[in-house]
């Protein structure tokens, strides 16, 4: 059974050119399968069965070659130039292959360069798909501060569109501050792109070096030099790449985030075992915010405070004014009865009859010459010989025409 391949990917296979290149010498007619010329992109065709040539030339599968070139300034990232100017083949002494770059380091541009023959590794290691991630070292004028490599961080709008994160951290800072040197990592292969980044940000670049490509790096290969990569390193470059394949950092959609869906937070323990004891709340529904309780009788609030500041102070003076009333009441009644015994008192006249008043409290007692007791003695026409008491304690001072006898009864009474 056949396996068939596309045309243009098995002539960049055997090291005729790029794919690129190969679909143009397609296109010219200049490739036939079996004697039939072809000249349609999509055609597929078997190396190892089918008889493929270019110019009348069979081609031949080729030893694969993979190679890493610390490629120096002032060199075309290109197999030819057709101004004459420095490539990186002509670095490659003793290599009889054809051999084209995996990416591109501009004219200005030093440091790590991969070349190969081998179109599927190039292509896996290039495809915007697989964003392998190439590390740089750039000098740049002066110190971007922090908010301007935050914008790198997060990307920045060029011209072709916005940048995906770059990873970006302080290298050196020189001494007099006119020139920094800052390491990034991106994930794109724009054409100049860590320049673009830097002239965003007002901080352009004077020198960039590529130190990394995925993990593999530069190490101590000196300026212009080149050797083959290991089979370990080769592994390694397409794991990282089948890694990264569709994980893409860069995400640009017009389309709002979705918004993630809400879930109610786990609530205390103590709360969820009342929960259990009581009814169960529906799944999926958020919890009704409960009501506070009320307030017991005797919590602290406004009023309560009010009322326990002023009702001492009420009460005294509900106290005075009762008091007031009593004085004036008794004022009073002492002015109506001058001259008449107060009522409800009995005492012993001539008769010899006994007083039944009750005796009051001492705090209860009125001062002396004041109420009834000053209105009797008035009424009597002598003063009062009980040292202060009350008249409601003594007996009315009996006349002229009262006997000493009636007097010394109503005193035993009343002791």
């Amino acid at each position: 059974m056949k396996k068939l391949e596309r045309l243009q990917k098995i002539l960049a296979q055997a090291g005729i050119a790029s794919r690129r290149k190969c679909e143009e010498l397609i296109l010219s007619g200049k490739v036939e399968v079996n004697g039939v010329p072809v000249t349609t992109l999509g055609a597929k065709a078997d190396p190892q069965e089918d008889v493929i040539t270019v110019d009348g030339k069979p081609i031949e599968s080729e030893v694969k070659l993979y190679i890493m070139l610390n490629k120096p300034k002032g060199v075309i990232t290109s197999a030819s130039d057709p101004q004459g100017r420095k490539i990186v083949s002509d670095f490659l002494t003793g290599i009889q292959q054809r051999l084209y770059p995996i990416g591109r380091l501009d004219y200005d541009t030093e440091g790590l360069l991969l070349l190969t023959n081998d179109g599927e590794f190039a292509n896996l290691l290039t495809h915007p798909k697989h964003h392998v991630p190439k590390t740089y070292l750039a000098t740049v004028n002066g110190v971007p501060h922090g908010d301007k490599l935050e914008q790198l961080r997060k990307g920045i709008e060029l011209e072709d569109g916005m940048t995906s994160p770059a990873e970006v951290e302080y290298q050196d800072v020189q001494a007099d501050h006119k020139e920094s040197t800052i390491r990034i990592t991106i994930y794109e292969g724009r054409n100049r792109q860590v320049r673009r980044m830097f002239d965003a940000i007002d901080h352009p670049v004077t020198r960039l070096k590529r130190v990394k490509f995925g993990e593999l790096g530069l190490q101590n290969l000196k300026r212009g030099g080149w050797r083959p990569l290991t089979p370990k390193e080769i592994a390694e470059l397409r794991a990282e790449a089948a890694k990264a394949e569709g994980s893409s950092r860069h995400v640009v959609s017009d389309k709002p985030a979705k918004k993630p869906e809400w879930k109610p937070k786990p609530k205390p323990k103590h709360l969820s075992e009342e929960n259990k004891k009581g009814k169960p709340e529906a799944a999926g529904r958020k919890p009704a915010r409960q009501k506070q309780a009320a307030k017991p009788v005797g919590s602290r609030s406004r009023d309560s405070y009010a009322k326990s500041v002023l009702s001492p102070i009420i009460a005294e003076g509900e106290k005075r004014s009762a008091a007031e009333a009593r004085q004036q009441r008794s004022t009073s009644q002492g002015g109506k009865l001058q001259g008449s015994k107060p009522q409800g008192s009995k005492t012993l006249g001539r008769t010899g009859a006994a007083s039944t008043e009750r005796k009051p409290r001492n705090d209860q007692q009125p001062q002396a010459g004041k109420g009834r007791g000053s209105s009797q003695r008035q009424a009597s026409g002598g003063a009062d010989r009980s040292g202060g008491r009350s008249s409601e304690w003594s007996s009315s001072r009996p006349g002229k025409g009262s006997s000493s006898q009636s007097s010394r009864r109503s005193h035993k009474v009343h002791k």
